[in-house]
């Protein structure tokens, strides 16, 4: 395993050519699963999860924790997006708990877990293991040797462009290892 800083990885990301002829990653994003096309002009990451309709709780706690500010800016930011399901994993009372104002600074740290600073596409980051920091200041273990894995989540859905970044549809909360 390598430990990657940010800048170290969207250096890297940027100059090194994408590895496009993995053309067996299970990993598909929406536009490869349409044929792709002239898309109409995108919505930045808030808008795009407000859209989608799965992402209810996520975009609830970013309002709560007073971050759509911040995921509205210019970026680029890569969110691995839980899905309501996911929430609704976490033990009995833990959202609510954490959507509690004396709270905030917890739920903020647990949200910025699931962000990396630049767009990193899943082509990007295929047959790698690779330590990133997010932008919470902690590392996350992000594992595309077999489809893709962030932390203790799967991504489900990758690539989802919007104008400010990526989005990746994680299947669990990803849960800091402290």
């Amino acid at each position: 395993m390598r430990l990657v800083s940010l800048v170290a990885l969207s250096t890297a990301l940027i100059s090194a050519p994408a590895l496009a002829s993995d053309h067996h990653a299970p990993v598909k994003s929406k536009m490869e699963h349409h044929g792709g096309g002239h898309a109409m002009a995108q919505a930045d990451i808030v808008d795009t999860a407000v859209a989608a309709g799965q992402f209810n709780t996520l975009v609830a706690a970013v309002q709560t924790a007073g971050l759509v500010d911040t995921l509205k800016s210019d970026g680029p930011f890569t969110v691995f997006a839980p899905v309501d399901a996911a929430f609704a994993a976490l033990p009995h009372g833990e959202v609510e708990r954490l959507l509690l104002p004396e709270n905030r600074h917890e739920l903020t740290d647990l949200l910025t877990y699931h962000v990396v600073s630049g767009a990193i596409t899943a082509d990007q980051l295929a047959g790698q293991i690779l330590a990133v920091e997010t932008v919470s200041g902690s590392t996350v273990v992000i594992d595309a040797t077999d489809g893709v894995r962030v932390g203790n989540a799967q991504v489900i859905q990758a690539d989802i462009a919007t104008s400010n970044g990526v989005i990746h549809i994680v299947d669990r909360v990803i849960i800091p290892n402290g």
